[in-house]
């Protein structure tokens, strides 16, 4: 997804940065520099994985998550990047999925999965279960 993304800036003259897995940790903190200080540098082309650590994305005001993930609080971590201190301006978050897929799926997961956590508050949560797909998620998924 992100480099049919990537390709369609580039024929359209957006400036734009990207970080991915894929790049060494040099790279990834230039990219992610040059997005937070260069205003002609107007997206961040980045993997869910990539945006969910230790990031501060202060310079982004709208985040588009494309990749559904089965795990919500993945997704939550990736977006508090740009609710980061020193954000100034407010901040929308827009998801956009293809109905009829597996990302109905993957949606309904994750409303599971937060459920889950949130009925086992207060209780012990070192079994881990509410981070780990589930044979049963699986099937739901993939309807097997």
């Amino acid at each position: 997804m992100l480099d049919l993304l990537e390709l369609s800036l580039s024929n359209n003259h957006i400036q734009f940065r990207r970080l991915d897995g894929r790049m060494s940790l040099s790279i990834g903190d230039r990219a992610v520099k040059e997005f937070n200080t260069a205003p002609e540098v107007r997206v961040m082309l980045m993997s869910l994985k990539a945006g969910n650590l230790g990031l501060n994305m202060v310079a982004a005001c709208h985040v588009i998550m494309l990749d559904p993930w089965w795990n919500p609080y993945a997704e939550d971590q990736a977006v508090d990047r740009a609710h980061r201190i020193g954000q100034t301006r407010p901040v929308t978050v827009s998801r956009l999925t293809i109905k009829d897929t597996v990302e109905d799926r993957i949606l309904a997961l994750q409303e599971k999965k937060r459920e889950m956590v949130q009925s086992a508050f207060g209780e012990d949560k070192s079994s881990g279960n509410a981070t780990r797909l589930t044979v049963e998620d699986h099937r739901y998924l993939f309807m097997v």
